[in-house]
């Protein structure tokens, strides 16, 4: 894989279709109460530089999903969802209930973040 996101248009189908696989067993295995970044998620996926590809890919889950990604924030810790969008607030109770500190949307990254 290159050091770069994932175009369709880059990469043949099966390529990119063992990608996904890698990527949602990876957000599948974010334990709860712990966070990680886009970017380090992507890495973990063997995406190389591919934040905006696994932000894509997590913005296209269907609303019923299982998969966890609450538990996905920018490279701050911040939620990068809008305020004020109703999947910011969801994400916001759910890194709650796990017990997360969620402060002026920003999580610490160093007490919650995965992998260690």
């Amino acid at each position: 894989m290159t050091d770069q996101s994932l175009p369709a248009d880059r990469h043949s189908g099966s390529d990119l279709q063992t990608t996904r696989e890698r990527f949602w067993q990876v957000l599948a295995a974010i334990p709860p109460g712990r966070v990680t970044s886009y970017g380090r998620l992507a890495r973990l996926a063997g995406m190389g530089r591919g934040a905006r590809l696994a932000g894509r890919w997590l913005g296209q889950l269907p609303a019923d999903t299982r998969l966890p990604w609450h538990r996905v924030l920018n490279s701050q810790g911040q939620l990068a969802l809008p305020d004020g969008h109703p999947a910011a607030e969801e994400q916001y109770q759910r890194l709650v209930a796990e017990g997360i500190i969620v402060t002026n949307r920003r999580v610490d990254m160093k007490r919650y973040g995965w992998p260690d």
